[in-house]
């Protein structure tokens, strides 16, 4: 009476198939869970210069208001004021927040709490002066620069 002895356990190309998931795991989904990305940086930034430009459209459309978007270290907000921006605003926007532990800063200042106002034209005026060229900084694991022309021209910096 003797028993055929059964081997049980993986073949090869199991185990070589469950190696290169764990590899795909380790090179892809990995570092994308345990850091924020520089995607963050890019996302604020289009998102930023994509807001910038619906707000001048607006300023451009609506020549008896001023246009303001504010900007603290957590958040922007758009605020539309009857003339001009002083007093009062008419209407606020909600808050948007940062998300991915991005934040926005003066390039000049490195203040990170600063007002875009829009003239009729659609000039953008930062804090009371015109930029020329780069003018905003966007802060994440990379930085990033938003540039505003001295007439007006909203695009990603170099």
């Amino acid at each position: 009476m003797h028993r055929a002895q059964r081997h049980t356990g993986f073949t090869l190309v199991e185990l070589v198939t469950t190696i290169i998931l764990i590899a795909i795991l380790a090179v892809v989904v990995i570092p994308r869970l345990l850091t924020s990305s520089s995607y963050s940086a890019f996302t604020l930034r289009d998102e930023f210069i994509s807001e910038l430009r619906k707000v001048q459209m607006m300023a451009m459309n609506n020549q008896d208001r001023c246009y303001r978007l504010s900007v603290t270290d957590k958040n922007y907000q758009v605020s539309r004021f009857k003339g001009a921006c002083s007093g009062s605003p008419v209407r606020t926007d909600a808050p948007q927040a940062f998300q991915g532990g991005a934040s926005l800063a003066l390039l000049r200042s490195g203040a990170s709490t600063f007002n875009i106002e829009f003239n009729a034209q659609g000039v953008p005026i930062v804090d009371g002066a015109r930029c020329n060229g780069n003018c905003i900084s966007v802060i994440a694991d990379e930085t990033l620069f938003l540039a505003i022309e001295s007439e007006g021209y909203i695009h990603d910096g170099q």
